[in-house]
């Protein structure tokens, strides 16, 4: 397996775990779901789930990798909003949970490159 191979799959179980944790325990993701989205936050929270388990599957197969890789970085990109969200909400929480909350927004630029180059190393 090359190197291109074992990250494609790592950001494959990335992305699947925290699928499927948004589906199986979404009340952790409702709080941040950014109040200026129409509809319900556990709505958001289920979409984004399964828009994480399709990004998967589509990072998984070689033939989509590419298409997919370049939807994750997207994403990634996209939920920026809700992490600021969960950073300022947690303002008033003790230091470890702020630290928490500040140290996830630049974490989402690694994201985003990695998807990114996930999609540029893809094989046509």
């Amino acid at each position: 397996m090359t190197t291109t191979d074992r990250s494609a799959r790592l950001l494959v179980g990335l992305l699947a775990a925290a699928g499927t944790a948004h589906i199986v325990a979404p009340g952790q993701f409702d709080a941040i779901v950014p109040r200026a989205l129409p509809g319900s936050p556990r709505a958001w929270t289920h979409a984004s789930g399964v828009a994480e388990l399709l990004l998967a599957a589509g990072i998984a197969v070689p033939r989509t990798r590419r298409a997919g890789a370049v939807a994750a970085a997207c994403f990634f990109a996209g939920v920026f909003p809700a992490n600021v969200k969960m950073a300022y909400d947690w303002r008033h929480k003790s230091a470890p949970l702020k630290a928490l909350a500040w140290g996830r927004l630049p974490l989402q630029v690694p994201l985003v490159l990695w998807a990114a180059r996930t999609g540029r190393d893809a094989t046509r």
